[in-house]
C-alpha cells in the first residue's frame, strides 16, 4: 500500500497515520487519568468525544497556519479526518466503558479473594490461566504501585493474557466493521440516514477552518470559552465569582408521597449539550426528555400503587418499573426493525457474495461483500471458539453474541439515524438477559464465570465503538475518496489502539498502583458469587417487561412511519433510563434546545436554522476547548482542575 502526501484523493497518507498513532499514547494517558484516577470529566461517556474534537481543533488550527506560511505541507481535509476517525476508535477502545474495566478484572478475582468472600473455592478454577493473571508477587507491584512494568516477570505474565484479550477485540471489532459494510448501502443510501455526530468534525475542517471566520460561531465560542475559563478560576480560586449552569437538584419541591418517588432530579444547562441538541432531529430531541419525565411518571405510579422494587432478584439489576430492562427491550426492538428495513438489501448481499451474481453493486464498497460475509462468518467462528475455550458452551456463546451484536446494530442504527448525544445501557446485556432467560443453575460455573469476564462489553455501552465506524464510512462517503482508505485507518487503529491501551494502562498502574482504583471490577464478581451461592431461576417479570417495551418501541415507529404528525421518536424511548447516568443530567438541556430550534423554525424556516447551526457548534466547542484545557492543564500540574462534564 502506498501512501501520497497530498493526492486528492488519497486521504489514508503515512503523515496522517504518524500523527494519529503519536497521539494516541497521549490520548490513553489524559483518559485513564480523568476517568480512572480521579473519577472526573469522563470524555468517553458521550457519543461525540470531546477529547478527539480538542486534538481536531488544535491539529486543523496549526494547520491553519500551515496552510499560511507552507501550503505544501498543509494537512488536506481528508487527511484531518481520517486522523479523527482513528482517534476515535482509539478513545472508544481507552474508554471507561472497555479497557479500564477489562485491565483491572483480569486480576481482581485474584487480589481481593478472602476466606469472607469464597471466591478461591467458588471460581477460581473456572478463571482461564490465558485470560487472568494470578501471580501475587506480579500483582502486588500492580496494585500498590511505586515499581515499574518493565521488568522481566512483570512483562512475561501479562504478555498472554493481553495478546489474548487483544485478539478477541480486533476481531470483535472487524465483525462489526463487517457488519457495517453490509449495512452501509442501505442505511447511506437507500434510507438517506443523517448522521448528526459527523456535523461538528466537518464543519472544523471545512474548507480547512472557514467556520473559525463566522460571527456567529466566534460570538458563541468566546462566549462560553469564557464562562468555562471563569468556572474553572474559580475551582481553583473560590473568592473568584462563578457562572452556574451545573447542578440544581429540583427533587426537593416534591416531598410528599407519591410524588418524592422522582428522586434525584438534576437541573443543568451545559451549553455543549444544547448545542447537540441543536444538531439532533427536533422529535428526538423533545422525545428524550419528554420520556425521560414518563420514566419519572412510572416511579410515581409505582409509588402511588405501592408496587416499587417488586420482584427483584439476582439476575434483575433493578425492580418495578424495570427501568433499563424497557431500555434494553427498545434497543432490541431497533435493530429488528433496521434489519427488518433492510432484509431486500441483506438478501441481495448474500446472493452476491454466494454466487457472485444480482443488482446489487459493491465496487464502491469499504470491501467487498463477499468480503464481508466471510470476515463476519469468520469473525463469529473465533469469537465463539475463544468463548468455548474459556469455559464456556458453545450454545450461550452463540446467544451472546446473537444479543450483543443485535444490541451493536441498535446503537448504530440511532446514532445513524438521529444522533443520540448518549446511549448508556448500563448494567444490562447478554451477561444479563441469558441467566434472566435460563435461570443461573442451567448455565453452570464456566458459563457464569465466563459471563462476568465479559462485563467490559456489557458494563455501558456509552464509547461504543461500531457506530464510530459506520460514521467513519459516511465522512469519508461525503469526501468523495474511495471508501477502502477508511477500512485500512480503522483496523489500524483497532489493533495499534488496543495494544497502546492496554501498555499505558500498565505504565501507570505499576506506578501509582491500581488499589484505590480498582472498585469498576468488583461489580460482576460480587454478582458472580450470588449467583453461585444462591441459584435464581428465570425472571419472568422482567422478561416480560422487556419484551411490552419492545412491543411499545415498534407502536412508536410504527407511529411515526405512519403519520407525519406524530412527535415521539422510538430513539429517545430507548436513552431515556433514569436508572441509566447521561439523560439525568442532558433533560433540561436538551429540553432547551428542542424549545430554540422549535422557534427558529416556526418563525425563520429551514434558511434560519442552517445560519444558526455554526452558533450551536460554536457553543459545543467553546466548552469542549477551554474544558480540555483546563484537564490537561490539571493532568500537566498534577492537580484537580474544573471539569466542565463531570458525568
Amino acid at each position: 500500500m502506498k501512501f501520497k502526501a497530498n493526492s486528492k484523493n488519497q486521504i489514508l497518507t503515512l503523515r496522517s497515520i504518524v500523527i494519529a498513532v503519536a497521539l494516541m499514547p497521549i490520548n490513553c494517558y489524559w483518559i485513564f487519568y480523568s476517568e480512572n484516577m480521579w473519577w472526573m470529566q469522563f470524555a468517553t461517556s458521550m457519543s461525540l468525544f470531546f477529547n478527539v474534537v480538542f486534538f481536531l481543533v488544535v491539529i486543523s488550527g496549526l494547520n491553519l497556519l500551515l496552510k499560511k506560511h507552507l501550503p505544501s505541507l498543509a494537512l488536506s481535509k481528508g487527511e484531518l479526518l481520517v486522523i479523527y476517525m482513528m482517534m476515535c476508535i482509539s478513545t472508544s477502545i481507552s474508554a471507561l466503558d472497555y479497557m479500564q474495566v477489562l485491565m483491572p478484572l483480569m486480576s481482581h478475582a485474584f487480589w481481593f479473594a478472602t476466606p469472607e468472600n469464597e471466591w478461591a473455592e467458588l471460581f477460581w478454577s473456572y478463571m482461564p490461566e490465558w485470560l487472568t493473571v494470578s501471580d501475587m508477587r506480579v500483582l502486588n507491584a500492580y496494585y500498590n504501585g511505586e515499581s515499574s512494568f518493565y521488568r522481566a516477570n512483570y512483562m512475561m505474565a501479562w504478555i498472554i493474557p493481553v495478546l489474548s484479550w487483544t485478539s478477541f477485540i480486533i476481531v470483535l471489532l472487524f465483525v462489526m466493521l463487517c457488519i457495517n459494510v453490509i449495512l452501509r448501502k442501505q442505511w447511506l443510501e437507500k434510507e438517506r440516514l443523517s448522521y448528526p455526530i459527523i456535523e461538528v468534525p466537518f464543519e472544523i475542517t471545512r474548507d480547512i477552518g472557514s467556520i473559525f471566520k463566522n460571527r456567529l460561531f466566534l460570538l458563541s465560542f468566546v462566549l462560553t470559552g469564557f464562562i468555562t475559563l471563569l468556572n474553572g478560576i474559580s475551582f481553583l480560586r473560590p473568592f473568584v465569582p462563578r457562572i452556574m449552569i451545573r447542578q440544581n437538584d429540583i427533587s426537593y419541591l416534591f416531598t410528599s408521597k407519591p410524588w418524592n418517588a422522582i428522586s434525584w432530579t438534576p437541573l443543568v444547562i451545559q451549553p455543549f449539550v444544547v448545542g447537540m441538541g441543536f444538531l439532533m432531529p427536533l422529535e428526538l430531541s423533545f422525545s428524550c426528555w419528554i420520556f425521560y419525565f414518563f420514566r419519572k411518571f412510572q416511579r410515581v405510579f409505582a409509588s402511588l400503587f405501592g408496587i416499587r422494587g417488586l420482584p427483584w432478584s439476582t439476575t434483575s439489576p433493578l425492580g418495578f418499573p424495570y427501568d433499563r430492562q424497557q431500555s434494553l427491550g427498545a434497543y432490541l426492538a431497533l435493530a429488528a426493525f433496521a434489519l427488518w428495513m433492510g432484509r431486500r438489501h441483506i438478501l441481495a448481499v448474500l446472493t452476491k457474495s454466494i454466487h457472485n451474481s444480482g443488482d446489487i453493486d459493491d465496487s464502491k464498497e469499504p470491501i467487498s461483500y463477499r468480503t464481508a460475509t466471510l470476515g463476519l462468518i469468520i469473525g463469529i467462528i473465533f469469537l465463539i471458539s475463544f468463548c468455548v475455550r474459556a469455559g464456556m458452551s458453545w450454545w450461550v456463546a452463540v446467544l451472546f453474541f446473537s444479543i450483543y451484536l443485535a444490541m451493536s446494530i441498535g446503537i448504530t442504527r440511532m446514532r445513524a439515524e438521529s444522533g443520540v448525544p448518549a446511549h448508556d445501557l448500563h448494567y444490562i446485556g447478554p451477561d444479563y438477559l441469558i441467566p434472566a432467560m435460563i435461570g443461573t443453575r442451567r448455565l453452570g460455573h464456566g458459563n457464569l464465570t465466563m459471563l462476568s469476564l465479559t462485563w467490559f462489553l456489557n458494563r455501558a455501552h456509552r464509547a461504543h465503538p461500531m457506530p464510530h465506524q459506520l460514521e467513519s464510512f459516511k465522512m469519508v462517503d461525503r469526501l468523495e475518496v474511495s471508501s477502502r482508505q477508511s477500512v485500512y485507518a480503522l483496523v489500524l487503529a483497532s489493533v495499534i489502539g488496543t495494544l497502546i491501551s492496554m501498555w499505558v494502562y500498565l505504565h501507570i498502574m505499576y506506578q501509582v498502583g491500581l488499589k484505590d482504583h480498582s472498585g469498576i471490577a468488583s461489580p460482576p464478581l460480587d454478582r458472580l458469587q450470588q449467583w453461585l451461592t444462591v441459584s435464581e431461576p428465570a425472571d419472568y417479570p422482567s422478561l416480560l417487561i422487556t419484551a411490552i417495551a419492545s412491543a411499545f418501541t415498534f407502536f412508536l415507529i410504527f407511529m411515526r412511519t405512519r403519520f407525519a404528525w406524530w412527535p415521539f421518536h422510538a430513539a429517545g424511548y430507548a436513552v431515556s433510563g433514569i436508572e441509566d447516568w447521561s439523560l439525568n443530567w442532558m433533560w433540561a438541556s436538551l429540553a432547551t434546545s428542542t424549545c430554540i430550534k422549535w422557534v427558529i423554525l416556526r418563525h425563520g424556516g429551514v434558511k434560519s436554522y442552517r445560519k444558526a447551526i455554526p452558533f450551536f457548534i460554536g457553543m459545543i466547542l467553546g466548552e469542549f476547548v477551554i474544558g480540555s484545557i483546563w484537564s490537561l492543564s490539571g493532568l500537566a500540574l498534577g492537580i484537580k482542575t474544573y471539569a466542565f462534564k463531570n458525568w
